[in-house]
């Protein structure tokens, strides 16, 4: 969007499938995918990709974010912030970039985020 080429979702480096799920912190570099449940939070170098099914209860702290599915809980991107049509967020969003589909659910604030530092 507007010049800026989005993340590339090929890579997966983290997988929690369809069928699991998590209670706990989960602390990741790279791209993880979570097409289950977490309940915790997610601090990751890296990307977060949140398949449609998926459920997240707590916080998410990542460099670029697409979600699909639900969470519960405040997300923090230092780059980009793409919700699709399926996904629905409550919780308060600070992105440097932010992406809203048409049919996405987002209830709570959002704050831009000015800051050039990279660490989460």
């Amino acid at each position: 969007m507007f010049g800026k080429k989005s993340f590339s979702t090929e890579r997966i480096d983290t997988l929690i499938g369809k069928n699991t799920s998590f209670e706990g912190t989960i602390k990741a570099e790279g791209t993880i995918r979570v097409d289950g449940n977490v309940i915790g939070e997610l601090i990751i170098s890296g990307n977060l990709i949140l398949g449609e099914n998926s459920l997240i209860i707590g916080n998410v702290k990542a460099d670029n974010a697409y979600i699909s599915g639900t969470i519960e809980g405040n997300i923090t991107t230092t780059a980009q912030l793409h919700l699709t049509s399926t996904s629905k967020v409550t919780g308060d969003i600070v992105v440097k970039n932010v992406v809203v589909d048409e049919g996405a659910i987002f209830i709570g604030n959002c704050k831009s985020n000015t800051e050039t530092s990279t660490s989460v």
